[in-house]
């Protein structure tokens, strides 16, 4: 997952992931069937270990917009933990490099977005029932949107500050639309 995560799928030979994992082309074939199939496993491993432990509070009962805030600020400190700039988001990495010509990781992609999509929607309409659901589609959208290309900067800033400040004026925008 940390090869695919780092240097992307077309990038990484067969050798590179024989080197990267300990195990040998044979073993990689026998077990995953070919190098799409064990992208395909590390990017479901990717949300097991890193969406879903980062997103969860977004996902629970009662989350609300300070939910977001807390959710992009343990990504944030998790990237600093390893250094900036780092690999950004495996997911959108992936939307990029791969999806456009992949069926399968594009369908892993758009589930991604859509999670994404539903636990914002839920926060959004916590944090100010009384908004209007058209209206709250729209920032739902864009906060997709802003996730990730901003984890997509995240592989060219060398500084955590500039992401939370970009985290900080987002949701104190998204705010300021929904009062």
């Amino acid at each position: 997952m940390q090869h695919f995560w780092v240097h992307g799928f077309h990038a990484s030979s067969m050798d590179d992931l024989v080197r990267a994992t300990g195990v040998s082309r044979h073993g990689i074939y026998t077990t995953f069937g070919g190098k799409k199939a064990l992208f395909l496993a590390c990017f479901e491993r990717y949300q097991r270990r890193v969406v879903t432990p980062a997103f969860d509070v977004v996902e629970q009962p009662g989350a609300d917009l300070q939910s977001v805030a807390t959710y992009f600020e343990t990504q944030i400190t998790n990237g600093a933990a390893a250094g900036f700039p780092g690999p950004g988001c495996f997911v959108a990495n992936s939307a990029t490099e791969v999806a456009p010509s992949d069926a399968d990781v594009m369908a892993l992609v758009t589930h991604h977005n859509d999670r994404l999509r539903q636990g914002f929607a839920r926060a959004l309409v916590q944090s100010a029932p009384e908004f209007d659901h058209d209206r709250a589609r729209d920032l739902v959208e864009m906060m997709v949107i802003f996730t990730n290309g901003l984890w997509t900067m995240s592989r060219s800033v060398d500084d955590a500050g500039v992401l939370r400040r970009a985290v900080s004026d987002f949701l104190r925008l998204i705010t300021e639309h929904t009062t």
